[in-house]
């Protein structure tokens, strides 16, 4: 059973599997098992071009795995073999890989209780490619700039389904 979650902020996050998440996933609260944490790179981002850390940890139950996206502070949160308690998560597409991410309105920390199964790193979510719609890139309204390359028509939507934000 795949878990998409909600989209609105009203309504409570749903409990899922990290096997059940898909790329519409939203609103989740997964508890999973750290494998894994990479290297800490340093991003700059932001209007002023603050830096900021950010950091990828391999996370999963006994249904799969998936990448959790951790930026700043929440890197110092978990270590690797920690049992991790994502609340309000929702999963995005990074270059064309799931990414669990926590959010601005999520919460993390570790579970009360750990977990004591193997986790599935055979169904690992994040390594299977999957297509992406094209994003806005900025522009003028109206004319052939300000839409998704590859083209999309004219007027306020594009063809990938997005609508141009203005």
């Amino acid at each position: 059973m795949a878990v998409e979650g909600f989209y609105e902020n009203k309504r409570e996050p749903v409990d899922a599997k990290v096997g059940e998440l898909t790329t519409k996933s939203r609103s989740v609260n997964v508890t999973a098992k750290v494998v894994s944490k990479s290297e800490i790179r340093d991003i700059p981002m932001g209007r002023d071009g603050s830096p900021h850390k950010v950091c990828d940890a391999l996370v999963g139950d006994e249904t799969g795995s998936i990448y959790l996206t951790l930026w700043d502070d929440n890197i110092e949160k978990i270590n690797e073999q920690d049992t991790i308690q994502v609340d309000n998560g929702y999963v995005t597409l990074f270059k064309g890989h799931m990414r669990l991410n926590v959010g601005k309105y999520g919460k993390l920390g570790i579970a009360e209780t750990p977990l004591e199964v193997e986790v599935n790193t055979e169904n690992n979510l994040s390594s299977k490619e999957y297509d992406q719609p094209r994003r806005y890139y900025g522009g003028r309204r109206g004319g052939s700039r300000g839409y998704s390359r590859g083209g999309g028509s004219r007027g306020y939507g594009n063809s990938s389904g997005y609508r141009n934000r203005y």
